[in-house]
């Protein structure tokens, strides 16, 4: 450790090549050391409370959602919206506020929430007021991307500046606390809320019912549901199928039925999701007799069975090897008014690479795309099977067939496809298919290491992803911090921090500099080995020596809860 801490030197003016790059927890943005919600908001909402008189009226960005008459993509019309705004608001221009908040949604869903979070703030300083929704919808991505601290500094900072916290940033808050495996954190969160006047809703409940149940049982979830009405809360259906699922999960089917049986004594009568929960949990352990009966009572309004019913069917027939009867329920689903999706197909995918027949997926996937059903992960995972089956070269030709079909480069083909593999846990079909693709001229880069190096990581295979390393220095490519980040982060998520540190030490000797990206996950996987007062110690010298901004510790000890530590 004292190596670690002593190897550091300030960063004070960091490259515009260091600050693009981004890994794991931490985020950066090009000029400034570090993403700084804290000081970046200060200023640009300090702006809102003050007359700003634009030098010529409003703008409107040009249409970038419509690309009929140009030839270029989503991403490159979208990427020039955002430069004229820029552009624009430069030169004192005033944005039209709902251009600008689409445009802000859009880089959302793109997951593009640097350029995001710099649209706002452009509609501030330039003198247009977003929405409390806008805010409310940049809060819940960054949750999503398991930026959760980062959003709670934004929630501060929107409290400060006139901006309260509504329900939906309250739950945003909730389910990103929970997804970090936080329920005892999230609890207390709410407990401060409730302090505060703000109510959670059923939302809510069933937030912390999912967390409780996938962290301590689900048993400890039915105990939380017990005590939030003993406390006056007023969980609704929601709850209750979450806490179905739960049993569903745990295998305790018989459990689960009579749960739901007695739902109505509850007050609550069983929708069609609360069906589908069941649905699968019989079909999945060969109750077949009992999930037609089940199926016979789904009609009305609230139960008629929806597209994700005959996903379960086709599901668990294909997994079951009655694939004939899988297709006769996609047939079916073709005449009625339910459109299949990619989800649809790859169970049958799936199943018949598990049978070696691969003329039968060629036409499957024909089929697919002939029905407008673009193929996913999941897709690409399902036919990984023929790797495992010893198919690896007739897996390679399905793919090359695959991508002769998409719009995208081979490249980036082959790029997402190892990419889609190592996150599911199929790395070494990954590998095996990556092996073919270079004979075929692909050349894997920066990004498809570090997808290899996480998956690795992921399946607990630790020491192979530290040789990715040299197999890149072999190969004659030379790693960057993005590949060494991949590997500190995918030790720390695997309680290795002691290893990640020797890796940490290598990058040092190899000239590399670490970034603040660096530091951070570092810090993080001192507090998941849980010593979370060395971790604060550490933190507390990294900010010293300038290599971890204010705004970057105040967001660990506010997401970690270790305000109680500082000295």
């Amino acid at each position: 450790m004292s190596a670690f801490i002593n190897s550091v030197s300030p960063i004070k003016n960091p490259s515009v090549e260091q600050s693009r790059k981004c890994s794991g927890f931490s985020w950066q943005i090009p000029h400034v050391q570090s993403f700084s919600f804290t000081k970046g908001f200060s200023r640009v909402f300090a702006s809102a409370h003050v007359a700003i008189s634009p030098k010529d009226s409003v703008f409107t960005i040009p249409n970038w959602r419509n690309g009929k008459n140009d030839g270029r993509s989503k991403d490159y019309r979208l990427n020039d919206a955002f430069l004229y705004m820029e552009y624009m608001v430069g030169k004192g221009h005033t944005a039209d506020v709902g251009n600008a908040t689409q445009l802000l949604y859009d880089l959302c869903k793109l997951n593009k929430l640097r350029k995001a979070t710099r649209v706002m703030e452009m509609m501030v300083s330039s003198g247009t007021t977003p929405d409390a929704a806008s805010y409310a919808y940049l809060v819940n991505h960054l949750c999503k991307k398991g930026n959760v601290g980062h959003a709670m500094q934004l929630v501060e900072r929107m409290e400060e500046y006139g901006y309260p916290m509504n329900i939906v940033t309250y739950n945003s808050i909730v389910r990103g606390l929970c997804m970090h495996g936080n329920l005892n954190q999230s609890l207390q969160f709410v407990d401060r809320l409730m302090q505060k006047g703000l109510m959670p809703n059923a939302f809510t409940y069933a937030i912390l019912l999912e967390a409780a149940y996938k962290e301590k049982g689900v048993n400890e979830a039915i105990r939380l549901l017990d005590d939030i009405i003993d406390k006056g809360g007023n969980p609704n259906l929601v709850s209750y199928n979450v806490l179905l699922t739960g049993m569903c999960k745990e295998g305790r089917t018989d459990e689960a039925l009579a749960f739901f049986r007695n739902m109505p004594s509850q007050g609550f009568n069983p929708n069609v999701v609360s069906y589908n929960i069941l649905l699968r949990s019989l079909c999945q352990n060969g109750r077949w007799d009992e999930a037609n009966e089940l199926l016979s009572e789904m009609v009305g309004e609230e139960r008629a069975p929806s597209v994700v019913t005959y996903n379960i069917l086709i599901a668990s027939l294909a997994y079951n090897g009655r694939v004939d009867h899988a297709f006769d329920v996609l047939d079916e689903m073709f005449d009625g008014p339910f459109r299949p999706t990619a989800a649809t197909f790859n169970p049958i995918i799936s199943r018949l690479c598990q049978e070696k027949k691969v003329d039968a997926v060629v036409r499957c996937l024909d089929q697919m795309i002939y029905r407008q059903c673009n193929p996913n992960d999941g897709t690409y995972n399902a036919i990984s099977v023929l790797c495992k089956e010893g198919m690896v070269k007739e897996a390679f030709s399905v793919f090359r067939g695959l991508c002769d079909k998409q719009n995208s480069s081979s490249y980036d083909f082959f790029k997402n496809v190892i990419s889609a593999l190592c996150r599911k846990g199929n790395t070494y079909p990954a590998l095996q298919l990556m092996y073919e693709m270079t004979k075929w001229g692909f050349t894997p880069g920066c990004y498809t290491y570090s997808s290899l190096i996480r998956g690795l990581c992921m399946e607990g295979m630790q020491n192979e992803a530290v040789q990715i390393l040299y197999i890149m220095e072999e190969s004659g490519y030379r790693p960057d911090i993005d590949n060494f980040n991949a590997l500190i982060l995918g030790l720390c998520k695997s309680q290795r921090t002691n290893m990640s540190l020797e890796i940490f030490e290598m990058m040092i000797e190899k000239n590399f500099k670490p970034s603040e990206t660096t530091y951070t996950i570092l810090v993080e996987g001192i507090v998941h080995e849980g010593e979370k007062e060395l971790a604060i110690m550490v933190l507390e010298e990294l900010h010293a020596k300038q290599v971890i901004s204010q705004s970057t510790m105040e967001r660990l000890v506010m997401q970690y809860d270790l305000d109680k530590l500082l000295v």
